[in-house]
Parts: C-alpha cells; structure tokens; sequence
C-alpha cells in the first residue's frame, strides 16, 4: 500500500512533532519574546489584562485610605465630629474591599503561572522527543532532568509571585507621588521623586550584578544533578569497587560549586543601597513636612496622611531584593531552556514523505559515516545490498563499525556520504514514522520501562492478553512469567532490574515479535541467554523471520551459519562477504575470528559440521 508522493518537507528539522507549535517562532527570537508569547498565549491574554487591572486599584485604593484618614484626624483635631461616621464607613469599607480585590488578583495570577509552567514543560518535553540520538548522546541526564524541572519551574515564579510583585511595586512607587502631588504642597514631593530616581538607578546596578551569578546559580545546580543521576546510575558500580568516598567527595565538589554562588549572591543582596536610601528619604520627608507644619502650611492630619504614603514606598524597595533575583534566575532558567530548545538536530520527520508498506530489500550505495563531534570516520565506502527476506550476519572485532551500520537503517543517524534504500527508495525520503514503524532493533544492553511485563510487550500498541501470551511463548519467555505472582502484571522495577539479563532479552523479544516488523535487528541479542534456552529462541526466531529481513550482529556460530549472507568488517570497511563456508576458506579475517573464539585449527573447523 502506498500513498501519495510528498517532497521531503524541511520547514522545521525535528524527528517529532505533535503538530502545531504556536511557540516556535517566539523561541527563536530569544528568551524575553517566548516568554511573553507564553504569558500573553491564549486566555492567559484576559487573564494578566485583568491581573494588572486590578492591581492598578489596589494601589489607589491604598494610597486613597492614607488621604481619607489624615483628613478625619484634621476634621476630629478642629472639632468637626460630623465626617467622622463618613470617614469611618468609607475606611472600613475599603480595608475589606481591597484585601478581597488583592486576592482575587493572586488567585488570577496563580492560574497564569501554573499554566505557563505546564506549556513551558510540555513544550520542553516534546521537544527532546524530537531531537536527533547524536543530540542526546551528548547531554548529561541529570542536567536535563535540572531543567525540565527546577529550570521551567523558575518560569512559574517569574508570574507568581515576580511579575506581579514587580507590576504592583511599581504602582506603588508611582501612585502615591501623584496622590502627594494631588493634595498636599507640590516641594513635598521632592523626597520621594529623589528617592525614585535613585532607587532606579540602584535598582538597574543590582539586576547587573545579580546577571552572572544567576548563570552559575543555574549551571551549577544541573552539573551538580548530573553527577547524582550518574551515581545512582551506576550504584552497582560504585558499590562493587567500593568508590562510595570518591563520589561523595564529586558531588560535594559540586555542591560546593552551588553554594558559593548563592554566597556571592548573599553578597550582592547585602549590599543592596536603596533600603538605607529610603530611610534617609522617610526621615528627610517627615521633617520637611514638620517644616510645613510650622509655616501653617500643612496639618497634622495632612503629616500623617504624607507619611502614609511616603512609607508605601517601603514595598517596593524591600520586594525588589528578591523578586529582582527570581526575574533573572528565571531569564537564565529560560535561556537554559532555550539553548537547548533551538538547538537544530540532523535528521527532519519528513511528514509528507513517502508512507507505505515496505518488502524489506535494503542496499547500502558507497556509505561512509562520521560520528557528530568526532573527525574519525566509523564506517568508510560501505557497499552491499539485501533481498526481501534474507538474513544477513554482521561480523567484525569490537569497535569495526557493526552496530553502528544497524543503526544507519532506522535512520537514528543519517549517513554522512553515500545512501541507504530500502525498496530502491532513499530512507530520507520515507515519512520517518512510517520508516521507524516497521523497524525493530533489540540490542544486548536491554531497555525496560518501570512498568509491568504486559505493558513492557505490548509498548506502543494495543494488545490483548491473549497476543502478549502468544508472542512470550515464541519468546521463550511465559515460563518464567508464569511463576511471578501476578504474572503479566508484574512490574518490572527501574530498568528491568527485577528480571535477570535473560529475562529481560526475552522480554525485549516478545515486545519485536509483536510489533511484526519487516526489517529485524538483532545486535547480540540472546548473549545473556543459557544454550539451552536459546535453541528454543532460534527455533522461534527461524519461524517468524520467514519473509522477514533479519540483520544479526553475533558471534554466535550456531546463529552465523544459517544467514544467506556474512559481512565482514574491519575498522569501518567490509573486509569479505558471503557464505559462512566460503568465507572459512577464503577470508582471513573471518578465520582469525573463529580461531580465537574456538581455538581450533582452521581445517578442522572448516571440516567441522556443528560447532555451537
């Protein structure tokens, strides 16, 4: 079956994509325009529209409060007790109806952090889903882990609380110089407009300083996770060579490295000006106003009104020492996010590539491949081709390039010269799920989710049980399931680590004899398989494999002698191809491989019928 015929589409170079990104313009503009596209995506628009409303009133309702009770004390200090129940309602009135504004504005603004740290995650998610294996290859798990988490959760609290608080220390700074500018005598407000220019020039100081430290804040806390992720990892390790006090000492150096930024940031908050600035402005303010008082141009209650609002002043100042850091361990927070976000990979879904069934012929014209970030060629003028069908043997010391010329066909990386076709098409011009779909790889260094055994086998697809239980028998595999207490159901802890290396390679050939794939890759596949067991395999794997091209990767002679064709490779070339018989006779290299293995004379080993 097949559809139509689409050029390869190269708009966006990622291996998945769940569809439309509205982000994806906005990240490549930099860290503050996808922020905003984030803040103001979709309803979040109304929602901060109305955050920022309400803060607005807030803040005049505030300031309104201090006017309104320096004007009762003045009227009850000449007598006129008649505004005093009409002051009273109105002050009460407004000291319950802002804090019930204020909070209906956190509330808003809550929902819109949650949701940008949700997208945020999502998107960052799906987007290394999308990347190229040479892309994660080269990144340290723990790290990602650091950004994915602590990194997009620093986004959400750009919202709530550093926006907000920002947005509202500014109308906090601004409307009560106008209310003071309003109703009392205009030089008053030369204190506090000094203390404003000030603050901001300070303000602007701070945030500089406070840029590099960030950076190191947030590097260190991924490099920091990085060597947890690796030490656990690789507990057994560790414990077996008894390097218990090598790695608590790496990871301290580490943590080390986490706390002296925070000390130096400790620094730069300590030395933080505009708090001792506003003291010497309240003090120098009040006194100016007792001056008024004096020449009979202010009241009392007016000097307590003005006072009222110069203190307002105090909010800003002391939120900005910290809300100041958030902002900008979020801009790095975002800029680590980005870094990697934008970071091209080599290989394009090819959506609208070719989408059909494929018969399995493969043939490799002249490849030659070069891993990223290394200038030694792996694979050099590879040339060969398969039938639909056949099964092919990989054959080759450790390091000649066999695993890595699997790899090539499901396109986890693309060839560098030359071309691989699958059924005389390029794979670069297949739709990659399409290609990947009908493509099963299982590898000796087995990979299993922390998931039951039912859901291990049937990854991926919809199956019954019925299906699972026919595909563990081919794979040898429903007796030792069996004797689990739940069977199927059973999990299989992280990374299999509840089943042995058999059991999880059985495991991993239920899951390919279910997927039904036209091209099977077997890299070395039943090595933690006793003798006995894997005769049964081989039996079931000669069964499903009819119509079905089989690469193997073994060094298994039992496995070797029935494939159609042997490759063999040395250092990154084919050094001879054929027939196991042949090739005994007349390539040497394949002879130096089994007479290591087996040591035994050549002769007889060529005479020999069944060596396993």
């Amino acid at each position: 079956m097949t559809t139509k015929i689409f050029p390869a589409n190269t708009s966006r170079h990622v291996e998945f994509s769940p569809g439309k990104d509205p982000f994806e313009k906005a990240r490549r503009k930099g860290s503050r325009r996808w922020i905003l596209k984030h803040i103001f995506h979709g309803s979040n628009k109304l929602l901060f529209i109305i955050v920022l409303f309400t803060t607005i009133i807030t803040s005049n309702l505030s300031s309104i409060i201090m006017v309104i009770i320096g004007n009762a004390i003045s009227d009850f200090l000449i007598g006129n007790y008649s505004t005093l129940s009409f002051y009273t309602a109105i002050i009460l009135l407004l000291s319950v109806g802002t804090p019930i504004m204020r909070l209906a504005n956190y509330m808003l603004r809550e929902v819109i952090a949650q949701r940008m740290e949700r997208d945020c995650r999502r998107e960052f998610y799906t987007n290394l889903l999308g990347k190229s294996q040479s892309f994660h290859e080269q990144q340290k798990i723990g790290d990602l882990m650091a950004r994915v988490t602590d990194d997009v959760r620093m986004l959400n609290f750009l919202i709530s609380p550093a926006l907000s608080l920002i947005f509202e220390s500014f109308t906090s700074l601004i409307v009560p110089l106008i209310y003071i500018i309003i109703f009392y005598p205009p030089q008053l407000i030369l204190a506090p407009l000094l203390f404003s220019v000030l603050f901001l020039f300070l303000l602007r100081s701070y945030v500089r300083k406070l840029g590099p430290i960030t950076g190191r804040l947030r590097g260190s806390f991924g490099m920091m996770n990085a060597t947890l992720n690796e030490t656990l990892t690789g507990i057994e390790v560790v414990k077996a060579t008894v390097q218990e006090a090598k790695e608590i000492e790496k990871y301290y150096s580490k943590a080390k490295w986490y706390r002296d930024a925070y000390i130096d940031q400790g620094r730069v908050q300590a030395k933080y000006l505009p708090i001792l600035v506003l003291s010497i402005v309240i003090t120098f303010g009040f006194a100016h106003a007792i001056i008024l008082n004096f020449l009979n141009l202010m009241s009392i209650g007016e000097i307590i009104a003005y006072y009222g609002l110069i203190v307002q002043l105090r909010f800003p100042t002391f939120i900005s020492i910290f809300v100041f850091a958030i902002i900008r361990l979020a801009i790095t927070s975002s800029e680590r996010l980005l870094e990697l976000m934008n970071r091209e990979t080599e290989i394009d879904e090819n959506i609208k590539g070719f989408t059909r069934v494929i018969k399995g012929e493969i043939q490799f014209e002249n490849v030659s491949f070069t891993y990223p970030e290394s200038k030694k060629p792996i694979l050099k003028n590879i040339t060969f081709k398969v039938q639909p069908g056949q099964t092919v043997a990989l054959v080759g010391t450790t390091g000649s390039g066999k695993s890595t010329l699997t790899k090539l066909i499901s396109r986890l990386y693309d060839v560098n010269e030359g071309k691989i076709l699958i059924d005389n098409l390029d794979i670069r011009e297949y739709a990659l799920e399409s290609l990947r779909s009908q493509i099963s790889f299982i590898e000796q260094d087995i990979f299993l989710f922390s998931d039951t055994i039912f859901n291990n086998i049937s990854f991926g697809r919809t199956s019954s049980m019925d299906e699972i239980i026919q595909v563990a028998n081919e794979a040898q595999a429903n007796d030792f399931i069996s004797q689990f207490s739940n069977q199927y159901q059973s999990d299989v802890g992280e990374r299999g680590v509840q089943l042995s290396g058999g059991e999880r390679q059985r495991i991993a050939i239920a899951r390919a004899f279910l997927s039904d794939p036209k091209i099977l890759i077997l890299d070395d596949s039943t090595s933690a398989i006793d003798s006995n067991t894997e005769d049964k395999i081989q039996r079931a794997i000669r069964n499903i494999l009819k119509d079905r091209t089989t690469i193997l990767i073994t060094h298994r002679l039992s496995q070797i002698r029935w494939a159609d064709l042997i490759i063999v490779l040395k250092k990154g070339e084919i050094s001879a191809m054929g027939t196991h018989e042949d090739l005994l006779k007349s390539s040497e290299e394949y002879q130096k491989i089994f007479i290591k293995k087996f040591d035994i004379d050549i002769n007889k080993l060529i005479n020999q019928k069944e060596v396993s």
